[in-house]
């Protein structure tokens, strides 16, 4: 972006791009965002200005474009100076990398060990999980407690209540589905955490029955599609809290909350369905009979096959999802030969971090 003049207003002014584009920015933003040494610790960049020390109705006393830099000087005589380029990349519209599945979609995959070891791999591996939602994990150690690897990776494993790596065995003292042979809807795990674990990793370490394909449900993509078709279903996901509950002997979780998370913005950010965790609602609240028509709605569209795949979860593979975008599921098999699967929780801001560090370390060697 050129920016070739400044108009100045009461309350903020406005840069005029060659184009003709205005960019209006407030006086209390661009006080507040000095880069100068007396403004922010030089140690560790944050910011060391506290926007209470100046009037709200504070006004730079002249203002400057001059060699592509905005330049201004208070009413305490503190010069602020703004190159075009600082404005620029913060004002700039990227589209977020988020990219719906094609059809016969599979999980982008790559070797477990290259995954570790490359830094090249990594990148491009997270790259891609970040915008399909899933990674596929080949040849891996079919040892029990390979998750604790994937820390140097995806960071630290995040702890639950019900075990830290998690078995999932026919067994018949289970405290859930999970722990029988009968199929598994498409869900999100611990929607009964009033912050459920944002990245899961499943590894199967051994897959010898018959049937039990994984099922994976990219919820976003049929948030997307409800909310263009039936804005007022899609409101009602948003709005209406949803009680959810995991227990057993020894433990309870419980909260109450929407099924439909969306930011500022209005980009969806989360999805909380669990039909196994998801408890009775009080049936005279406010807006239930509008939100069970959405929920049947949704419902419908995640078991009829939209936006999803399935496949055989063999031995040796691992499969991470963004748990609070891809619901994931299992049809029903015969428990008559081994089937052990191990899965573990991480969060989501701990990879795009180990994302950034690495792209930084290529950048510099």
């Amino acid at each position: 972006m050129q920016y070739q003049g400044v108009e100045s207003g009461h309350s903020a002014l406005t840069l005029i791009a060659s184009d003709g584009t205005e960019t209006t920015l407030p006086y209390l933003w661009l006080r507040d965002n000095c880069q100068c040494t007396d403004c922010r610790v030089v140690q560790t960049s944050e910011k060391k200005f506290h926007l209470v020390d100046v009037s709200v109705d504070i006004a730079p006393s002249s203002v400057a474009f001059q060699a592509d830099e905005l330049r201004l000087v208070w009413p305490d005589q503190h010069s602020s100076n703004f190159p075009a380029s600082f404005i620029a990349a913060l004002t700039a519209n990227e589209p977020r990398g988020r990219r719906a599945w094609p059809a016969a979609f599979r999980p982008p995959a790559v070797d477990f060990e290259l995954f570790l070891s490359s830094d090249a791999e990594a990148v491009a591996a997270i790259s891609e999980y970040l915008d399909t939602g899933v990674l596929l994990l080949g040849n891996a150690p079919v040892e029990p407690g390979t998750l604790e690897i994937l820390a140097s990776r995806l960071g630290p494993v995040r702890e639950v209540l019900f075990e830290r790596i998690h078995n999932v065995e026919v067994d018949p003292k289970g405290y859930n589905v999970a722990h029988t042979a009968l199929p598994l809807p498409p869900h999100n795990d611990f929607a009964s955490y009033t912050w459920p674990p944002s990245v899961q990793a499943l590894h199967m370490l051994a897959n010898e029955t018959e049937g039990g394909e994984s099922i994976l449900v990219d919820g976003w993509q049929i948030l997307e599609d409800l909310r263009q078709e039936n804005p007022e279903h899609f409101a009602a996901l948003c709005s209406v809290s949803v009680p959810f509950r995991e227990f057993d002997d020894d433990n309870e979780t419980y909260t109450e909350m929407p099924m439909v998370r969306c930011n500022a913005k209005g980009e969806i950010v989360g999805l909380r369905y669990s039909n196994q965790l998801m408890q009775p609602m009080d049936p005279t609240g406010q807006g239930v009979e509008g939100f069970y028509r959405a929920y049947h709605e949704l419902s419908q569209r995640i078991m009829s096959g939209q936006a999803r795949t399935s496949f055989r979860l063999e031995g040796g593979q691992i499969l991470i999802l963004q748990a609070h975008r891809v619901l994931h599921g299992r049809h029903a098999f015969k428990p008559n030969a081994r089937r052990h699967l191990q899965d573990a929780y991480y969060e989501h801001d701990n990879i795009r971090n180990h994302l950034v560090v690495l792209q930084r370390r290529m950048s510099d060697g």
